[in-house]
This record gives structure tokens, C-alpha cells and sequence, in this order.
């Protein structure tokens, strides 16, 4: 697993309102997380929670919601954390998957995939 930080932008259902952030590519995270106060800023809310596994073990539930995403030009809809607020944004496979790019951990950049139907 590798990890670097990327630009990111996270919009509003609606597509009408995004905010710019840099976010940690992780690729042992499954979910994007994005601080709480930003999303509430957005006008979205939770509409689920799940449960989540810290790297200690710990397992968390937390709130999560669908939002828009857009990495490097690409956009997708996507489901995003509530975060703490003055926790990093993270980058997650999920997101990634989305807009069909990989981690390029040795080079520290993402590259475009093709889709898998095997």
C-alpha cells in the first residue's frame, strides 16, 4: 500500500457546489472521508452508517453519504465519510474505482485504468 496527496474536488448532489481539498490516495482505505464541517457546508447529510476498521483494529460505526467527486477531470457519484473535523481527507478505493484510476505508489501520481469485465 502506498500513500501521497492528490487534488480533489467533492460537490453537492445537485452538482452545484464543490469544494477543492488535497486528500491522502490511499489504497488501503475503501471510502473517501471528508471532514464533517465541509460536507454540512455542501448541504449534505448522512444517510447511512456503516461500520469501518481502523489499521489498531478498532471498529468504528460512522455516517456517510453520496456526493460528487472529481479527480484529476473525472467525475463520478461516490459515497464519502463524515469525518472529524481537522482529520486529512482521505482518497479512497471506492472514489478511485469510480473515475478508473490507480495508485501509482512509486511514482506518487495516478494513472487511468481500463475497466475489468474478466
Amino acid at each position: 500500500m502506498g500513500t501521497f496527496s492528490t487534488t480533489i474536488e467533492i460537490g453537492n448532489l445537485n452538482g452545484e457546489r464543490y469544494e477543492t481539498m488535497e486528500a491522502l490516495a490511499d489504497t488501503g482505505a475503501t471510502t473517501t472521508v471528508v471532514p464533517r464541517s465541509i460536507l454540512d457546508g455542501l448541504g449534505i447529510l448522512p444517510t447511512r452508517q456503516e461500520t469501518f476498521e481502523y489499521a489498531s483494529g478498532e471498529r468504528v460505526e460512522l455516517d456517510m453519504a453520496q456526493a460528487w467527486a472529481r479527480v484529476e477531470g473525472r467525475e463520478t457519484y461516490t459515497w464519502v465519510i463524515f469525518g472529524e473535523d481537522g482529520v486529512a481527507p482521505i482518497l479512497g478505493a471506492y472514489t478511485l474505482e469510480g473515475v478508473f484510476l490507480a495508485v501509482d505508489s512509486c511514482n506518487e501520481r495516478l494513472i487511468p485504468v481500463v475497466g475489468s469485465l474478466k
